[in-house]
């Protein structure tokens, strides 16, 4: 079973509420919520609206597959602030917005968070072994709240960040989290790709670090820019005998953020491409 699900990251011109709408309209029985501008940013998340999101979820008969909060244009870009900044008020926010990430999640239902990995290197003066004690003091700082919740913080690998690839992940987690179970990655299959990896062979070799997947297409040119499913070169035969191989059942969302102006169309594309591919391998979508 595949349980397919749609980041609303994709709908940045449209309210949560609208998103969540047209997810479910489409078929998706699964969603991620974006913990940002112009969505979910948590401090402008009251009681009221919260609660008024997990009752709307219920009545769709929707899950939530994730709390992405890996942007924080709240307060910076893309990647700022990062978890090495030398500002340590900068450093503070990311690690107050992460928080208030767990904190959101155990309400609205979410078992997983999912982060940027560190932050990109370039721009700053440190060392991989600098960034890896930054970053690593950080999350000693949000791991017992995401403890106490039941919540899993998922390092998002991407290219040109910190992190990049599984192995760095890996290499990163036995040095500073051996063992955390609290701690896992959020595997996106288009970066794992664009880095060199082989994103079914990841799935197979270290399914127990995978705490959630996020799925796109890449060009046969790895270059990293998300495509709707179909569109480019990944092998989605192949991701999914993977998944099947490994019984992993967590959540697979998709996550085609550069489509703003044609969220609806393209999250419809990828439901119809992904639940026709994977029924040979997988069987049915879960309902």
């Amino acid at each position: 079973m595949l349980n397919l699900a749609f980041s609303t990251n994709a709908f940045k011109k449209t309210t949560l509420e609208e998103a969540i709408e047209t997810i479910a309209r489409i078929g998706y029985r699964a969603v991620e919520i974006m913990a940002d501008v112009p969505h979910a940013y948590p401090p402008q998340m009251d009681t009221s609206r919260r609660l008024a999101i997990r009752r709307r979820l219920r009545q769709l008969r929707l899950r939530l597959s994730n709390i992405n909060a890996f942007t924080l244009f709240a307060c910076g870009d893309t990647y700022h602030p990062t978890w090495f900044e030398d500002d340590l008020g900068k450093r503070e926010l990311r690690i107050l917005h992460t928080l208030m990430c767990i904190e959101l999640a155990a309400e609205l239902g979410a078992k997983t968070v999912s982060l940027q990995p560190g932050g990109p290197l370039i721009g700053t003066n440190l060392t991989r072994r600098q960034a890896a004690k930054r970053f690593a003091n950080g999350l000693n700082r949000v791991l017992p709240a995401a403890k106490k919740a039941g919540i899993t913080l998922a390092i998002e690998p991407e290219p040109g960040l910190f992190i990049q690839t599984a192995a760095e992940y890996i290499q990163f987690k036995k040095a500073h989290f051996n063992g955390e179970q609290h701690l896992g990655m959020n595997c996106d299959l288009g970066h794992l790709y664009c880095a060199g990896d082989d994103p079914a062979a990841v799935l197979r070799n270290m399914p127990q670090e995978i705490a959630h997947i996020h799925l796109e297409d890449i060009a046969p040119s790895r270059v990293h820019q998300h495509l709707v499913p179909g569109k480019g070169a990944m092998d989605f035969p192949s991701i999914f005998a993977a998944l099947k191989k490994i019984g992993y059942k967590g959540y697979v969302t998709v996550e085609l953020y550069p489509y703003e102006t044609t969220a609806a169309g393209v999250a419809k594309a990828a439901w119809d491409y992904l639940k026709g591919m994977s029924h040979g391998v997988m069987g049915r979508l879960a309902p």
